[in-house]
């Protein structure tokens, strides 16, 4: 389960700024004035072993302003559900009575809470800091988050603080965990009661009824199945209860615990934004994916081939799945999803020797070699397997660095296809082997050594012949 960070403080603190940096993106609106931020932002982040789920909220002003009373409720909820939270100050502006006030609630709330003193750059960070010492917190971390200065080290902290255990990737699970994610009332309830067979979760045409993820273990064909029923993921601007907002963190996490995910889309109102971004997020976290279009039913023909075209338009990217067309409330199609629910799992967590991952690569660069760049060609040497769930595969060579994503993608898709996995994709990584005689002087290589000495044997030999 992935670490949650919650970033709260007063508005214009430099919130947003951070929550770019750990999330490597620029998803949150960053200006130079107060109260911005006025919905819950979330993103993902990895540093070194430790991915997180990093959560922007809104300024927490006077709670007697109705709309930053409100803001101020969706914080307040984020740090309930935080693992770690990051409490950020004004170093230039110096400590304020708001700022005391959030440090006693925060006290109150007992979360483990690191203190950051930002916008240090240009200022002495000594000064800057001794001005918060008085708001009793045990870790105080001077930070630029505009600069990127500090943010290395902070992430280094809050990682010694968290315990994260990585699950064994030797071990094949026992249980095969399905994520059922989409937008509200796309039927993910009525699926989940379809295949249990049972009235096992509450399912309602009214959108937003399932609230949190929700486990239901069963078992079938003698193999252990974990369903997880998650709530609707909509579009920022439509969400406005509280409890909603904090929902998509949970499906988030629902996401990255799976070995397959199951996204259902609504075939009367056909492909969204919001269907594309989880779909991102999916293919982000490496997890095998199935597509599947709920209400098939109810459209006539004309209707079917319009959507058809339309996914197909729009899905070029996702060559790895295609998808599948049922009816959750009638029952049509949901039994053939378990045959591929199993191909899914079985190609995420297959093992792949390394004398077959190093043939395949030998012949994907005999049908087309790697581009060359500034007028020398990377080499490939060999592959092994680094991982499951998805399939990893690490490829040895020289200047790896300077290959290009196209030609990644190339032997992504050879690999899929050779190895004939399905639903799921195939994540290639690369690494160069190091140089020992970089950065040194008058040191030969053994090639130049080797190159010598025959010049040295032709010269000698050439002398002789002459005397």
């Amino acid at each position: 389960m992935k670490t949650v960070i919650a970033l709260v403080g007063r508005p214009n603190v430099g919130k947003s700024t951070l929550f770019n940096r750990l999330t490597k993106s620029r998803d949150a609106i960053v200006a130079d004035f107060p109260g911005l931020t006025r919905d819950r932002q979330y993103g993902m982040g990895r540093v070194g072993n430790l991915p997180f789920i990093v959560i922007d909220t809104g300024g927490l002003i006077d709670e007697e302003n109705e709309l930053y009373g409100s803001m101020a409720q969706q914080t307040w909820q984020a740090v309930d559900e935080a693992d770690i939270v990051c409490f950020m100050v004004d170093g230039r502006s110096g400590m304020t009575a708001a700022d005391q006030e959030i440090a006693d609630m925060l006290r109150k709330r007992g979360r483990e809470t690191l203190l950051l003193v930002n916008k240090i750059d240009g200022v002495d960070a000594d000064s800057a800091m001794s001005d918060f010492y008085g708001l009793g917190f045990e870790e105080i971390i001077p930070i630029a988050a505009s600069q990127n200065r500090g943010i290395r080290s902070l992430v280094e902290i809050i990682e010694q603080r968290v315990e994260y255990v990585e699950e064994d990737e030797e071990e094949r699970p026992e249980q095969i965990i399905v994520s059922i994610v989409g937008r509200p009332n796309v039927g993910k309830s009525t699926l989940i009661n379809r295949i249990l067979g049972e009235e096992r979760v509450v399912a309602s045409e009214v959108s937003g009824t399932t609230r949190d993820a929700i486990d239901v273990e069963f078992e079938r064909d003698d193999q252990q199945y974990l369903l997880i029923d998650t709530a609707g993921v909509r579009r920022r601007g439509r969400i406005k209860e509280t409890i909603e907002k904090f929902s998509v963190v949970k499906t988030l996490q629902a996401i990255e615990r799976s070995h397959v995910c199951v996204l259902l889309i609504d075939a009367v109102e056909s492909l969204t934004e919001q269907d594309i971004n989880l779909l991102g997020f999916i293919i982000e976290q490496g997890r095998s994916l199935i597509i599947a279009v709920n209400k098939w039913d109810h459209l006539t023909k004309e209707h079917r081939d319009q959507v058809k075209a339309d996914l197909e338009r729009r899905l070029n990217f996702v060559d790895f799945t295609e998808p599948r067309f049922i009816s959750a409330l009638h029952g049509t199609g949901v039994g053939e999803l378990f045959a591929i629910i199993n191909k899914a799992f079985e190609s995420a967590m297959v093992e792949l020797s390394t004398p077959k991952l190093t043939r395949i690569l030998e012949d994907a660069q005999m049908q087309h070699p790697p581009p060359m760049n500034k007028g020398r060609r990377p080499k490939l040497r060999y592959a092994h397997q680094g991982g499951k769930n998805p399939p990893r595969i690490i490829i040895h060579g020289n200047q790896t660095d300077s290959i290009a994503d196209a030609y990644t993608r190339y032997l992504e898709r050879t690999y899929r296809k050779v190895l004939k996995v399905q639903c799921t994709p195939v994540k290639i990584e690369f690494r160069s082997g190091d140089n020992p005689y970089a950065g040194k002087r008058n040191i030969l290589t053994p090639r130049q050594i080797h190159k010598k000495r025959k010049n040295i044997q032709f010269y000698k030999k050439k002398s002789k012949s002459r005397s």
